[in-house]
């Protein structure tokens, strides 16, 4: 059925908070938590329904009803654009990163899933397929994990799932950190790709000197060596680490002028950019569009419920993070949530948009 623009106003959007326990304690360089706040949204339009979602405080929910909601509600859902550009001016003066930022990009993957739905379509159909499979890695290696924790997970992911790289969390006891490294590299064995994370924990000396240690363990790929804020200090660290290792940023990237920042200034080897942190698909899109500006490769962060789709649009994208936490949670909550085949993840394109359903009632238990 052919549908006008008339036809799709958006008629009402719900948003809840869940915090969903982890399994066991999970701590980075910076940080450590025992749940994670999940925060979904639902756009209806037309009778069709859209979901969307980020990982942030339970405010974020309530900044979605209070502030954003009611400037959406009879507004066309084909215009996605334009609604963003909206939704980018009405937080101006709360600040349009962190909170905000995340607030947005719920509503935006909601409102393409709501259009791929409406032309029953997949997304990323609708959004223009590069590639019918994500590469992942997997992720995790949480530094309150024991060795034998960290074994398993890691001989999980590469010899089981087949990922052609690991990552593990460093940073909070930078002394252990070596240790840590080399029980990594002999579970995953010589060929498999291993990357560390030290979350912004450590200061430019600190980071140059682990890198040349983790340098003896071939370690490939080191993420947010130093805070992401410091654009300078972690362009000097790229242009100083070993030769065959990429200095990885930009999770905490939340508007256009944060990633230009990052590319302008030769800080990063690839770019990372979070979907659900980003502005949403067309936040992520636009990402790929500068790192393909910038002949630099794009990393999906976190959450690959919500990237699948985009993951196979994205120009320039070269793998996608299979994040222990949020895997566990949104293959607890949605149904047609991704799984592991021989190092890859694909959506399904038989279903419309991004071909997930929320899983109310199991959701309910960890409402907030």
């Amino acid at each position: 059925m052919h549908l006008s623009k008339r036809e799709a106003p958006i008629e009402a959007i719900r948003t809840r908070a869940y915090t969903i326990p982890t399994d066991k304690p999970e701590a980075d360089g910076t940080f450590a938590w025992n749940s994670t706040t999940l925060v979904v949204t639902e756009v209806v339009a037309a009778g069709k329904t859209g979901i969307g979602c980020t990982y942030n405080d339970a405010c974020v929910a309530k900044l979605i009803d209070a502030t954003l909601a009611p400037m959406l509600i009879g507004e066309d859902a084909w215009s996605i654009d334009a609604l963003w550009q909206r939704m980018q001016q009405r937080v101006r003066n709360i600040g349009r990163s962190g909170v905000a930022a995340t607030a947005i990009s719920a509503l935006d993957c909601a409102l393409w899933d709501v259009k791929a739905r409406l032309l029953d379509m997949p997304l990323a159909r609708l959004l223009g397929v590069m590639r019918t499979r994500v590469p992942l890695y997997g992720s995790g290696g949480f530094t309150t994990y024991t060795d034998d924790d960290m074994r398993d997970q890691l001989a999980h992911w590469v010899h089981e799932n087949g990922c052609r790289w690991v990552k593990i969390k460093i940073g909070s006891e930078p002394s252990r950190d070596p240790h840590r490294v080399r029980v990594a590299r002999e579970v995953i064995g010589g060929d498999a790709g291993l990357f560390v994370d030290a979350n912004g924990a450590l200061d430019r000396k600190q980071a140059l000197h682990y890198a040349q240690v983790f340098a003896e363990q071939n370690v490939m790929w080191f993420e947010e060596p130093v805070s992401s804020d410091d654009i300078a200090g972690l362009a000097k660290l790229r242009n100083a680490l070993p030769a065959r290792m990429e200095l990885a940023a930009g999770e905490y990237g939340y508007t256009q002028d944060d990633f230009r920042a990052l590319l302008a200034n030769e800080a990063v080897d690839v770019l990372q950019a979070d979907v659900t942190r980003c502005g949403g698909i067309t936040g992520f899109m636009r990402v790929a569009a500068l790192c393909d500006a910038f002949h630099i490769p794009l990393s999906a962060h976190c959450a690959p419920t919500m990237h699948l789709h985009v993951a196979c649009a994205a120009p320039r994208l070269r793998h996608q993070e299979w994040f222990h936490d949020h895997v566990r949670i949104e293959q607890m909550l949605f149904d047609g949530a991704p799984h592991v085949v021989d190092g890859a993840m694909a959506p399904d394109m038989s279903r419309p948009g991004c071909g997930l359903d929320f899983k109310h009632a199991d959701a309910q238990q960890y409402a907030v």
